[in-house]
């Protein structure tokens, strides 16, 4: 099979992981207070997470989980006061290494966790794994594939949110504007929320 038959699949995964949300702002906000390279744990830990939740939903776990409503709301509930939680930690924090509140980044564990919680990141998945299934010659070939794309882009995807934190935390020089970003990012992470309920 060449290259091309793959990329539906690469974009689809793209242009998921790029666009605004949890872990995306979870990565701006690690790049502007940490920097790149500390932030390293966390953004792999979401790329990870979303890859072996891609593998899970094409070996059919998705399809269990979506078919149990109060499992869905039980982790959306969940999802939900772990992100307002860390909302507030982001928003109340000031520059970087003068707040003991925001001391060391979210760590790989944290990153894993918070995509196997989200049911949007399930949905994705359960959605790629239908769409793409024609690509692989069965479910293990194809949790695979679909766990080795999505967790290389998120990567990606997350490498540049992260480096444009990185950009902004470098830019910044007043504590004031620390937490007016600050407060920006916990409002973008509190948005975040909001398609986790919807549908």
């Amino acid at each position: 099979m060449t290259i091309a038959a793959f990329l539906p699949l690469i974009l689809f995964a793209l242009v998921s992981t790029i666009t605004p949300g949890v872990a995306t702002t979870l990565a701006t906000a690690s790049g502007a207070h940490f920097g790149f390279r500390r932030s390293i744990p966390v953004m792999a830990g979401c790329a990870v997470g979303l890859g072996s939740i891609a593998c899970a939903a094409a070996a059919g776990l998705g399809s269990l989980l979506m078919a149990l409503p109060a499992l869905q709301i039980a982790m959306k509930a969940l999802g939900s006061l772990y992100l307002t939680w860390l909302a507030v930690r982001i928003g109340r924090s000031g520059p970087p290494r003068l707040d003991g509140e925001m001391a060391k980044p979210t760590s790989f564990a944290t990153g894993v966790w918070m995509l196997w919680y989200n049911p949007k990141g399930w949905a994705m998945t359960i959605g790629a794994a239908a769409s793409f299934a024609a690509l692989a010659s069965g479910p293990a070939t194809l949790a695979i594939l679909l766990g080795l794309t999505f967790c290389s882009v998120a990567a990606f995807s997350l490498a540049i949110w992260c480096a444009l934190g990185q950009l902004l935390g470098r830019l910044l020089k007043t504590a004031w504007q620390w937490r007016a970003l600050n407060f920006f990012l916990a409002c973008l992470l509190i948005i975040s929320i909001v398609p986790m309920w919807r549908g």
